[in-house]
């Protein structure tokens, strides 16, 4: 008998409402990606690849993107940008699978966190190396800084279930992270949401900007644009960190 088609994995794989989950779905997977993963993740439910495993895959992956990403010239950064992609494909196939399969856990929520944290702090890292002229110097401190930035910014959002976990609570929902005890600083945070500076930071954008850098750099000559980028990334990561920890406190999550 054949196996089923790619309509009905999609309906187990991507239930209905699920790219449309609010802070839940990157932007890209929206766009693009989720219509390329459900092949692959079709493709790989015939094998014996665990969703887990896929999650192990993905982030060696992301580290090694970001790694590539330190060493010089154009090819690096295209080469770069190419692994990402094939990260955040990694990231939406061992969902799908974990769904297709009934084998979800907590450990293979536990192993995407870590991905995702170890990945965002190699590019950022790599980053820094990239711009610096000799090592260590202050591009390669500032990309250290970032991608530190960059953890702890994650690390507020998650410690957030942990305190609520302490003190005998569910999950924060999406209406309690949307409310705030001032209408000021809900304004506030909307403002900067629109802006999504904080993405600059993730990834798959920092990639790309990285690979627009490398081109700029290659007409240009050095890496000006690398190093602007790199000092960009600082600067967002360390505001992040203050006004994230911020709208923590002065929303309901806590509550």
């Amino acid at each position: 008998m054949s196996g089923p088609s790619v309509a009905e994995f999609r309906r187990v794989a991507q239930p209905a409402g699920h790219l449309e989950r609010k802070n839940g779905e990157h932007w890209a997977g929206v766009l693009y990606m989720r219509n390329l993963s459900i092949y692959v993740t079709w493709a790989l439910a015939k094998t014996p690849v665990t969703p887990n495993q896929l999650t192990w895959l993905m982030t060696i992956v992301g580290i090694v993107g970001g790694a590539v990403l330190a060493l010089p010239g154009l090819w690096a950064a295209v080469v770069s940008a190419l692994l990402i992609q094939v990260y955040l494909l990694l990231d939406c196939s061992d969902g799908e699978l974990a769904r297709w399969t009934g084998k979800t856990s907590l450990a293979g929520v536990y192993l995407d966190r870590v991905g995702a944290y170890f990945t965002e702090a190699a590019v950022l890292v790599a980053l820094g190396f990239r711009a610096s002229a000799v090592l260590p110097d202050w591009y390669t401190v500032l990309g250290l800084a970032g991608a530190l930035g960059a953890i702890l910014i994650k690390a507020e959002t998650d410690l957030v279930d942990v305190a609520r976990a302490k003190g005998g609570l569910t999950t924060a929902t999406d209406a309690s992270v949307a409310q705030f005890r001032s209408g000021l600083l809900g304004l506030a945070r909307r403002i900067l949401a629109a802006t999504k500076f904080h993405r600059i930071v993730q990834p798959v954008e920092l990639s790309i900007l990285a690979l627009v850098a490398a081109v700029i750099d290659t007409v240009m000559g050095g890496v000006p644009a690398t190093r602007v980028l790199v000092v960009a990334c600082a600067v967002a990561a360390a505001l992040q960190v203050v006004l994230h920890l911020v709208s923590i406190l002065a929303s309901r999550r806590l509550a």
